[in-house]
């Protein structure tokens, strides 16, 4: 129940962080996409992402309802799917590259010291 006694509309045990994909199908306009309760943690949404399964992505937004809060983690997620895509040797989907070079910050090389 929450403090003046009327039962909370969050389900108890959910206060974990939610994540939401800001997806864009040109001119039929952009949209937040529907998911699955149980799919909504980081994880699942970066494998989403990496798979495929969103058009144009534009933002991901992450939304605690306990904490009463909620903020764009598109950088985060562009750039852990970089690394991602790196680690593996893989390049990324022609559906995220926008994303991923508008998010992520500039890859840094680093030059080899010669001894």
């Amino acid at each position: 129940m929450g403090q003046t006694g009327t039962p909370s509309i969050v389900p108890s045990g959910i206060d974990e962080a939610v994540y939401l994909v800001l997806d864009c199908f040109g001119r039929g306009g952009c949209v937040w996409r529907e998911a699955d309760a149980q799919q909504t943690d980081l994880e699942n949404v970066i494998a989403d992402l990496m798979a495929g399964q969103y058009s144009d992505p534009l933002r991901v937004v992450a939304m605690n309802t306990v904490e009463g809060c909620a903020r764009d983690v598109s950088a985060d997620v562009a750039s852990e799917i970089r690394r991602r895509a790196d680690l593996a040797n893989e390049d990324i989907s022609s559906s995220l590259e926008e994303f991923v070079s508008h998010h992520a910050a500039p890859r840094r090389h680093l030059a080899r010291r010669r001894m």
